[in-house]
């Protein structure tokens, strides 16, 4: 069947009750024939619609938005008029489209974003913001900008990330530094409000939807580090965190990754050209948490069998400040791993004398290209990465030995798959 050309003219706007747009704008819509949007843009532009329009919401899922859009594309041969928030290419609907229909051809009237509304009644200049969506993503990119000291972060929220969840957050991780601008309603003339915040305060707090925030602190730089047993983070990210700084399985403290094999093999996985990072065997999450920390672009996924683990990667993210890391209790070789995201990095921290096992099972979800490190504290063990790396046809590279203190020589082996 031949289809039209695809067209579409995207509308952006604000939630003023009474839109203004520009002559050109009008006149496409009182041409128009066929209008999308969502349930609050057709609630605000109703009266400029032509008396027979036609209306396809967007809801999700939006599989089921593009199948009308096709079946119009395909009977009617109309141009759609589509009516979005802001700057439609600002996360906005117009990528949706290019994505989808990447050969649709589009016409756009941006307006303001919500967060330049924000920031233009606040009078807060924002070329160095950085933009951060929460709406329908997960935490990952806030909890890197909050990881990386961003001094101002403009939130675009949804109805789970609320601005009281962003705090709450914040607040747990020890990120208590920023004031919060919050703004609901932006361009509503009735319902729009601006409110200044400490994370404390917007804990305690309800906020109307649409709403958005930008977190901001002018003395970043000013404040002094945090005292060492405090359960905030230091304001600058530290490289290398003190082993005694940790909690401790049982209160062991020879039960973790020193500090600089832990730098070492940080080094050795060449986590900054890689995505997603598995540490098998956490234990205290001293490997998880600095590498979260040094490379806040990773996706992170930890496993530990002991049930303590939980406790402990809980009490040590929130200390050192790195969200975002997921901790899978449970034998591993138990553990149903197909619903993690794939690594190309893995550490193996612990193997409870299987570890033969873990390498094969491991090898089966590496990316290829992908790494494994190990760090061997005896011949034996030395002996069965070896032989596991070399049964599994993987390449093994020169090994690194290092002796600290008095403890064993370690040596940081590690095996590419090809």
């Amino acid at each position: 069947m031949f289809v039209m050309e695809r067209k579409f003219i995207i509308i952006g706007m604000n939630d003023n009750r009474e839109p203004f747009f520009p002559p050109e704008v009008l006149s496409h819509i009182r041409q128009g024939k066929v209008f999308s949007g969502g349930i609050r843009h057709k609630d605000i532009v109703k009266d400029l619609l032509p008396e027979q329009a036609e209306w396809i919401s967007i809801t999700v899922p939006l599989d089921n938005v593009f199948a009308c859009y096709e079946k119009v594309f395909t009977e009617k041969e109309e141009t759609i008029i589509v009516f979005a928030s802001g700057d439609p290419l600002f996360f906005g609907f117009a990528n949706t489209v290019k994505r989808k229909l990447p050969d649709a051809k589009i016409r756009l009237y941006p307006t303001f974003n919500s967060l330049q509304t924000l920031a233009h009644r606040l009078m807060m200049p924002y070329d160095d913001m950085r933009t951060v969506s929460l709406t329908g993503r997960p935490w990952q990119e806030f909890d890197r900008a909050l990881i990386e000291r961003v001094p101002k972060i403009g939130i675009l929220t949804d109805r789970e990330h609320t601005p009281a969840a962003i705090a709450e957050r914040m607040l747990q991780y020890g990120y208590t530094y920023y004031v919060m601008y919050i703004g609901e309603h932006l361009g509503n003339p009735e319902k729009e409000r601006i409110r200044r915040m400490t994370p404390e305060e917007a804990t305690q707090s309800t906020f109307e939807h649409p709403n958005n925030l930008i977190l901001h602190t002018e003395s970043f730089f000013h404040f002094t580090e945090t005292d060492t047993t405090s359960e905030r983070p230091r304001l600058s990210r530290p490289f290398g965190i003190p082993d005694e700084q940790f909690a401790h399985l049982d209160g062991r403290a020879r039960m973790i990754t020193k500090s600089p094999i832990r730098l070492l093999t940080l080094q050795t996985l060449e986590l900054n050209r890689h995505r997603v990072f598995w540490d098998i065997g956490f234990c205290t999450g001293s490997v998880s948490i600095e590498a979260r920390l040094q490379f806040p672009h990773l996706t992170i996924v930890a496993f530990e069998i002991r049930p303590e683990g939980k406790e402990l990667m809980d009490i040590n993210t929130r200390r050192f400040g790195a969200p975002g890391i997921t901790a899978v209790i449970g034998d591993f070789q138990q553990t149903e791993i197909s619903s993690y995201p794939r690594p190309d990095a893995i550490f193996i921290g612990g193997h409870g004398g299987h570890l033969k096992e873990i390498l094969a099972k491991a090898k089966e979800v590496l990316q290829p290209g992908g790494c494994i490190v190990f760090n061997s504290v005896s011949e034996e063990s030395k002996a069965a990465f070896s032989e596991g790396v070399e049964d599994l046809e993987m390449m093994l590279h020169p090994s690194l030995c290092i002796a600290l203190n008095d403890y064993n020589p370690i040596e940081i082996m590690k095996a590419t798959l090809s």
